[in-house]
């Protein structure tokens, strides 16, 4: 990955909270545990973390409460200033920007939901999608029908002239929702945006993150308590312990090949079948491989039938180009579907 590839890149990051601040540099060159800085009367909301996030990832972060994902997510965007280390934004120390800049970095080029909703209560649901745009200056007309776009694919039509105080919990969280989208930003950090929506909302907001990131090459950072929905929408899942990153990995690695005991723990009820995809199990077809080929990005669930049906030992698994990616055992494939763990 190239420096430009890199939108976010996260370099030995801290974010301690504690009484004496005049020492904080000089406990956090020793890179103190947890236990150390909490005897010194200080809290490591983040402790140490290196992450680069690629343009068009989704990284969903992950971790109990109180394990720093909203603080590391607050860094990222400067909402709180880091202890040490260094945060950059497609390339920029955003530590180094005035508060100018950082306002019309923010403006322009990222999209915040948080889990308080922070809609303005004198201002009716449709001023506040189109909020964000008033502040670019963008004409009244234009800012409107966008607004009304976002509040329909939010399921609001018909709500854009009541206020917050007259909305519930959910369709207040749906407005925060239409209002991040509304500026089509180029970055996203979103704190479990969807944990106060109806199943069927949630399914299809979902589904609406995942075409724009298709289509629009957007990067995200997103928070859940959700693992189905972290799997279903993560490129990576970081999982966090004590403000410290266990693991940053795909989907399927964290599952398989978790790198912790923690993260195994965290794991451990996830049913595999449903997560890990052919191609993570394939090993090099040294001879060749006859027959028809199973695709690599499908789910083991989802092909579960095939596989079972399929009388081969070895069944041959393709890329979406054809090209040929390995073989899959059928007998390891099989103990994965019926829940068989090593």
């Amino acid at each position: 990955m190239t420096q430009r590839d890199a939108v976010i890149d996260c370099r030995n990051v801290w974010k301690v909270f504690g009484p004496r601040p005049d020492q904080m540099q000089a406990l956090l060159a020793r890179n103190p545990s947890a236990e150390e800085l909490r005897a010194a009367g200080c809290v490591a909301a983040v402790r140490d973390v290196s992450l680069t996030i690629p343009r068009g990832e989704m990284l969903v972060v992950m971790g109990l409460s109180g394990s720093g994902k909203s603080t590391l997510v607050r860094c990222m965007s400067r909402l709180l200033d880091i202890s040490a280390g260094q945060v950059a934004v497609e390339g920029q120390d955003i530590g180094t920007l005035t508060e100018t800049q950082l306002i019309e970095l923010r403006r322009r080029r990222m999209g915040m939901v948080f889990q308080s909703f922070g809609l303005l209560p004198h201002r009716n649901v449709l001023e506040n999608v189109a909020f964000p745009l008033e502040m670019r200056g963008q004409p009244r007309a234009a800012r409107i029908a966008r607004a009304r776009e976002m509040l329909e694919l939010v399921g609001l039509t018909g709500r854009e002239a009541h206020f917050p105080r007259e909305l519930s919990g959910g369709q207040q969280q749906r407005v925060g929702i239409a209002r991040s989208l509304a500026i089509e930003p180029a970055i996203w950090f979103l704190d479990e945006p969807f944990s106060a929506l109806d199943p069927l909302i949630r399914r299809e907001m979902q589904d609406e993150f995942l075409r724009l990131k298709g289509t629009l090459d957007k990067t995200i950072v997103f928070i859940t308590h959700d693992f189905d929905e972290a799997l279903r929408l993560a490129d990576r899942i970081a999982i966090m312990k004590d403000g410290a990153v266990e693991q940053c990995d795909t989907p399927d690695r964290i599952v398989m090949a978790p790198a912790t005991p923690y993260v195994a723990k965290f794991t451990a009820q996830i049913d595999r079948a449903r997560v890990v995809r052919l191609a993570a199990l394939v090993v090099p077809a040294a001879g060749g491989a006859h027959g028809a080929a199973l695709p690599g990005e499908a789910v083991l669930h989802d092909m579960a039938r095939a596989i079972l049906a399929d009388p081969r030992p070895q069944i041959p698994v393709a890329a979406a180009d054809g090209s040929l990616l390995g073989l899959l055992d059928r007998q390891a494939a099989t103990d994965l579907i019926l829940g068989d763990r090593p």
